[in-house]
This record gives C-alpha cells, structure tokens and sequence, in this order.
C-alpha cells in the first residue's frame, strides 16, 4: 500500500494538523518502543533556539488535564498527539509533516504562526 502525504488542507482550528505520511510513521515509531503503557506523541514549544522559540517532540504516557489531544491516521496507524495549552497557542493549525528522502529524513513543522524561522527549521519566533 502507498500512501502519499497529499496534506489535507489546514484545519486552523485544529491544535496541530499532521498529514497521513507522518501518522503512519509516528505508528511505525511507536510500535518499535516497548512500553508497558500506551504511547502518545508530545509536542511542545519552549523558549531558546536561535529564533526565540523551538519546537520539542517526543512520545509520552503521562496526560495532564488541560492537554489537548488530536488523533490522526486510520486504521491500525492512528495515533493521538497531546500539546499543552500553552504550545497549542503557539502553533494552533500547524502542520506535522514527514519526509524521508535523500536530502534528509524527518519530522517538520509547517506553523502559519510563526514571523521568522531559522535556517535549520527548528526554531521560530
């Protein structure tokens, strides 16, 4: 089965957008962990980079209660992402994308909000 990372189009109300190519590879990560307690991906903003702020990922078991929670994917591959309500001011309608090819593999933030951004992508002001 293919699968193509035609993004939907940016739900700007949505906390975070992430298209089905990054859901079916957050799946693909989390089922390689082994973890007694069911994984979520985290993503958080926190100040610093050369931007002002920085994005942060990684898989979580703890939920808070003001988390935001979005599932995404379908079938066997969904997958929830949680983002605190201070992050989620930060990038509300931003898109998770994932790419895996020659020039470099990985995880990228399509964030409407930010003003300015760095040159490695991974931070923004």
């Amino acid at each position: 089965m293919s699968v193509t990372d035609t993004a939907p189009v940016a739900d700007p109300t949505r906390a975070i957008n992430v298209t089905d190519v990054a859901a079916l590879k957050i799946a693909e990560l989390i089922a390689s962990e082994s973890s007694a307690d069911p994984l979520m991906l985290r993503v958080a903003v926190r100040p610093g980079g050369c931007s002002g702020f920085s994005y942060e990922m990684y898989f979580d078991t703890e939920r808070a209660e003001d988390d935001v929670i979005e599932s995404f994917g379908q079938g066997d591959a969904v997958v929830q992402v949680a983002i605190d309500p201070t992050s989620v001011q930060l990038i509300k309608g931003a898109t998770l994308e994932y790419k895996d090819g020659l020039q470099g593999a990985g995880f990228s933030i399509n964030n409407p909000n930010a003003s300015r951004t760095c040159g490695c992508g991974s931070s923004f002001s």
